[in-house]
């Protein structure tokens, strides 16, 4: 017994150094793969024409969502007081407050459009872009051309295993 404390003093004395190095080594090398993680997923050219592609959907979505708001304004103003019916003639009234509200509906869908891409290129410049916000993962690319403000893969954008 006293031969192996020897041996095992021996060696703890030669390779706590030696084993700290380890230790320092695999944390060194865990960091080196984090840092692998943490590279960006795409080159400067995809992120280019991802932000071109957002700043222009923006660009559309913003301008749709202020068509319709002033669409929405223009038929109440258009609109007299007392104008609505609600006797078998009053068709023409609930019209007006049916594209009224349908109006302002498109119009907060594509406010909330333009919300999701700022979001999106707020994650280009963060360096998390095409990450699923939710579970961490990957999106896939195609995902991303088609749809650039993509937040979530599709699994668990749907309610899949994802969000268990």
């Amino acid at each position: 017994m006293a031969k192996a404390d020897k041996t095992q003093a021996g060696k703890t004395t030669s390779t706590k150094p030696t084993g700290t190095k380890t230790s320092t080594a695999k944390s060194g090398a865990k960091g080196t793969r984090t840092k692998q993680a943490a590279k960006p997923r795409f080159d400067a050219k995809f992120l280019d024409e991802m932000r071109r592609k957002l700043l222009k959907e923006r660009a559309k979505y913003l301008h749709s969502a202020e068509e319709y708001q002033a669409e929405a304004e223009s038929l109440l103003a258009t609109r007299e007081p007392g104008d609505v019916q609600f006797d078998e003639e009053g068709g023409e009234g609930t019209t007006v407050a049916v594209e009224r509200e349908r109006d302002l509906a498109l119009s907060s869908q594509a406010r909330h459009t333009v919300s999701q891409i700022d979001a999106a290129l707020e994650r280009i410049d963060n360096g998390t872009y095409g990450l699923c916000v939710t579970s961490g993962a990957p999106i896939p690319i195609a995902r991303l051309r088609a749809i650039p403000w993509a937040a979530e893969r599709v699994e668990v954008k749907a309610g899949g295993l994802g969000r268990r």
